[in-house]
């Protein structure tokens, strides 16, 4: 299942695809673009941004994106262009072709790598049924939900690593995946404590590195805060009801 915010509103270091152009077509509050973002960041690969309105989808994209949603990669080459669609497909193009894998080398590591990449699909999933549960009993068990999930992290991240990334000193693809993700705690945080790091050292710590990554940093617009924040508010949902009682009580003082 594909986050909502994206549809509705192992190569030698030598190896490179010369390309003429790479165009990601994104959108503002999605993380699955995030992700693609923050690796060709970090591989050092130009790149053009392209951001759309997916409640109003030009003709274009509805032309060449198969599930008419975001992130896709429009490859230009040779006078041809190729579209790539779905963020998985992308990382894994992205390590295929260009320098500075984030995949470790060895295929156990790497295998273990893509697992936990897929947990941080099942964790995004997750915090989409917390942000749109309609009523206290639901947000309450997803909230449960969510912290029982970053409770299997944090034991993970307990099993012999030694640096700030999920695999120690060296910045993996498993990183990109979870910047995005930790991005949505700072919403929250804002609006309330809700508890899901709570009692989380490892997990904290891993957040506190992505926050300050520079990469990580830039995968979103200045303004991403205040749209994630009327995203939330306008969803119709138990946090929507905390975020309008917590403006309420502010603007009484």
């Amino acid at each position: 299942m594909k986050h909502e915010i994206c549809k509705t509103a192992d190569i030698p270091e030598t190896g490179s695809l010369v390309a003429d152009k790479l165009v990601l077509v994104s959108h503002h509050l999605c993380p699955y673009v995030q992700r693609a973002a923050i690796s060709l960041a970090e591989k050092g690969v130009p790149f053009e941004r392209l951001t759309i309105d997916l409640a109003n989808k030009p003709a274009w994209f509805k032309a060449i994106s198969p599930l008419g949603k975001v992130p896709l990669l429009r490859v230009q080459q040779n006078g041809e262009e190729t579209v790539i669609f779905e963020s998985a497909v992308i990382l894994e193009f992205l390590e295929e072709t260009q320098r500075s894998p984030l995949h470790p080398a060895d295929p156990l590591a790497r295998a273990r790598h893509r697992a936990w990449i897929e947990f941080g699909s099942a964790i995004l999933n997750a915090i989409g049924r917390f942000y749109s549960a309609p009523s206290e009993a639901a947000f309450l068990a997803e909230s449960e939900g969510l912290s029982a999930m970053f409770g299997r992290l944090e034991a993970e991240l307990a099993t012999g690593r030694a640096g700030p990334w999920f695999a120690g000193e060296r910045f993996s693809l498993v990183d990109t995946v979870y910047g995005p993700i930790f991005r949505y705690f700072d919403a929250f945080d804002r609006i309330g404590d809700f508890g899901i790091l709570s009692g989380k050292p490892l997990v904290e710590a891993w957040r506190k590195g992505l926050h300050e990554r520079k990469a990580v940093k830039n995968a979103v617009t200045p303004d991403y805060p205040q749209r994630l924040h009327a995203f939330l508010q306008a969803r119709g949902s138990h946090l929507s009801t905390i975020i309008r009682r917590n403006e309420a009580a502010t603007a009484l003082f």
